[in-house]
């Protein structure tokens, strides 16, 4: 469960990430990508986002920053869905609640925060 977040602060068991991350989670399995960055900064794309689709979550929840400010690629949700994987976008504060909820769902599940702007 993610405990805490804040601008350019997020905990998940207990660790605090001070860097954008990813988080892979499963019934199975538990993998987090600490120091996530994007080809383009604030520009979510396809290629950014390979591990999660190899991973093949049930859901993706993307955290778009502090204020939003990350923008996705539509080729993004393109991805996403061409795979089966319901995509989601919020705010990171309202994607950390939205992962939460899903959490306790027991879903496999996959969290791409960018912790600030």
């Amino acid at each position: 469960m993610i405990s805490h977040y804040s601008f350019g602060s997020l905990t998940y068991q207990d660790k605090t990430f001070t860097k954008d991350l990813i988080i892979l989670k499963s019934s199975s399995q538990e993998k987090i990508l600490s120091h996530w960055w994007r080809k383009e900064g604030h520009y979510l794309q396809v290629e950014d986002l390979e591990e999660v689709f190899s991973f093949k979550p049930q859901y993706l929840i993307v955290g778009t920053g502090a204020s939003g400010v990350m923008r996705i690629d539509p080729k993004v949700v393109e991805r996403a869905k061409a795979l089966g994987i319901v995509f989601e976008a919020y705010p990171t504060e309202k994607a950390v609640k939205r992962f939460n909820e899903l959490l306790k769902e027991k879903v496999s599940l996959a969290g791409a925060f960018h912790l600030t702007c």
